[in-house]
């Protein structure tokens, strides 16, 4: 995704920064990593408190496959709704959790 994009996306969560990361695109803010772009789709972070509104909402959890051993493992984000993609107030919730998620992981 585009960066200027994913600025716009999250301006009301204050600056951030794009790192690029497994081929893809992680997103921070002051407290941390918060989301992250892989193959094409935006992801916020879930832990205890978040990933069950992520749940109830449908959307639907990164899980990785490793390509050598097919083995899967269930990542700590969460695929956002195609219509929060839309805008930055669209996006305002899950990417609200997603903060609150990071800075609880830093403490």
């Amino acid at each position: 995704m585009d960066e200027d994009y994913l600025r716009d996306l999250f301006a009301p969560f204050g600056p951030i920064t794009i790192k690029r990361m497994f081929g893809g695109q992680g997103v921070y803010c002051a407290h941390g990593i918060f989301a992250l772009v892989a193959f094409d789709k935006l992801y916020v972070k879930g832990d205890d408190q978040a990933s069950p509104v992520y749940e109830a909402e449908g959307m639907q959890r990164w899980v990785y496959e490793n390509p050598k051993t097919g083995r899967q493992s269930a990542m700590p984000y969460w695929q956002v709704p195609d219509e929060a993609l839309e805008s930055a107030d669209a996006m305002e919730p899950w990417g609200r959790l997603a903060v609150e998620t990071a800075r609880r992981a830093r403490k």
